[in-house]
């Protein structure tokens, strides 16, 4: 996973997930790694959704992210 979530995020029995101010997200050390070379840049980067920003069009990676979340999903 990309992402390391703490809190209560609900579950598949319907259970409701807790008030955004109990939970928080951050990045798994890995995800870290697809973001290592960006100022490198490597990739091309888009204006974001109102053009106030420029954003990758797709995230440089050393590991192929794609095979990553196909070994996490068959091993789960």
């Amino acid at each position: 996973m990309l992402v390391d979530g703490q809190g209560n995020f609900g579950s598949i029995d319907g259970d409701s997930a807790a008030a955004m101010r109990y939970t928080e997200i951050r990045l798994a050390k890995i995800a870290h790694e697809l973001m290592a070379d960006l100022e490198k840049e490597t990739v091309d980067f888009v204006d974001n959704y109102d053009g106030t920003e420029k954003i990758p069009d797709v995230m440089p990676t050393k590991i192929p992210n794609l095979l990553v979340g196909a070994v996490l999903t068959a091993l789960t």
